[in-house]
């Protein structure tokens, strides 16, 4: 049954819901290490532009809320800007862009490591109350001239590995096989206690979710026995949860590697405006699906921040990394420019994301109507 879509109010306080905290720890991270190097923080924000609300506390860090709920900043004593470029004029010991270079690093790669860490919890705190995804990988069945057929899968086959990444269980194989559609893989398996490797082309379909929105995903045809949640101990949660945020991220790694190839479209790109859908859909259907949301925007937020881009923090992490081979910092000119650029890339990915979101929801479709 199609469900109908959530109202625009609705959608943006879920938006709000789910990126807020998730901004607030990934600042948060930032704030704790920096605090416990004793570098002084100016400004904590949340969102941009003019303050909504706000204190001062006694160490006089400004903690408040921006009008713009896009994102959110740490303003360390000596940053130039909210960007935390350095003031090439202050020599302050005890400022950030002052302190000594492994400081620096780990205070920029805590945001990301605590969004990390935020899925990791939300995780393991699901195994242990509704139970994680335990379905082993034999093969039950075969669909009838499905790719599992034409690639040689038999019933009875143990699933170990595919397209190289380990299916623990049959939960693995779904995420591997969907974001490979029309892929030629190998696969590993074991057939009567023998282990092998078969390679073949995996099918595709076009399917629409709940919302009537379409999507495209690899088919392989093999049915499993029926699915398992096998609730944990606070002590199997942890390093159960931390390696499904692994699988996670691998899989955003995978997705980004085969539009870079060409092998998927860069209309699967999405941008804030799809964000904000999603979060309001998965809000719609209930607490625990908008939680596992949260964990996988956490995710996605912590991989986004460590690529190696100016203005986000694995650009900051990268001229970190030059810094301490070359014994020297970048000259100002050299990260001025290298900033303006990663605003620019960042403000055309932004555009183009949007323009994608657009036509997701039809609207471009319906305004070439109207101007044809």
């Amino acid at each position: 049954m199609m469900l109908d879509q959530p109202s625009i109010p609705f959608i943006v306080i879920a938006f709000i819901a789910a990126l807020g905290p998730l901004v607030f720890f990934h600042e948060l991270g930032h704030y704790g290490v920096a605090r416990l190097f004793g570098v002084k923080s100016d400004t904590f924000s949340i969102g941009f532009g003019r303050e909504i609300t706000g204190w001062t506390d006694r160490r006089g860090t400004r903690w408040k809320v921006g009008w713009l709920p896009l994102g959110g900043y740490v303003r360390f004593a000596g940053d130039a800007d909210e960007a935390s470029r350095p003031d090439f004029a202050d020599h302050d010991p005890d400022h950030f862009h002052n302190r000594p270079v492994w400081q620096r690093f780990l205070i920029v790669l805590a945001g990301p490591m605590a969004n990390f860490l935020l899925a990791i919890l939300i995780f393991a705190a699901f195994f242990m109350i509704v139970g994680a995804p335990r379905t082993p990988t034999e093969v039950v069945s075969l669909q009838e001239d499905s790719a599992a057929v034409a690639i040689g899968i038999r019933e009875g086959d143990r699933l170990v590995s595919i397209a190289g990444r380990p299916t623990d269980s049959f939960e693995d194989v779904r995420r591997t096989v969907s974001l490979r559609p029309d892929m030629v893989v190998d696969i590993e398996l074991v057939r009567d206690g023998e282990p092998m490797t078969l390679s073949g082309r995996l099918g595709a379909l076009e399917q629409e979710d709940e919302f009537g929105q379409p999507y495209r995903i690899g088919l392989l045809g093999v049915g499993s026995g029926p699915p398992r949640l096998t609730r944990l101990s606070p002590i199997a949660a942890v390093p159960a949860a931390t390696g499904y945020t692994w699988a996670m991220t691998r899989a955003i790694l995978d997705g980004v590697w085969q539009i870079v190839t060409g092998k998927r479209s860069t209309k699967d790109l999405g941008g804030p405006m799809k964000m904000a859908q999603i979060a309001g859909q998965q809000a719609s259907l209930g607490i625990f699906p908008f939680i596992q949301l949260l964990a996988l925007f956490s995710i996605n937020l912590g991989f986004i921040n460590l690529l190696p881009v100016p203005m986000l923090d694995g650009g900051h992490l990268l001229f970190y990394s030059v810094e301490a081979v070359r014994r020297r910092p970048l000259g100002e000119r050299a990260q001025e420019w290298a900033f303006r650029g990663g605003l620019a890339l960042l403000l055309a990915l932004i555009l183009f994301t949007t323009i994608n979101d657009l036509a997701s929801f039809g609207l471009v479709e319906r305004l070439s109507r109207l101007i044809g």
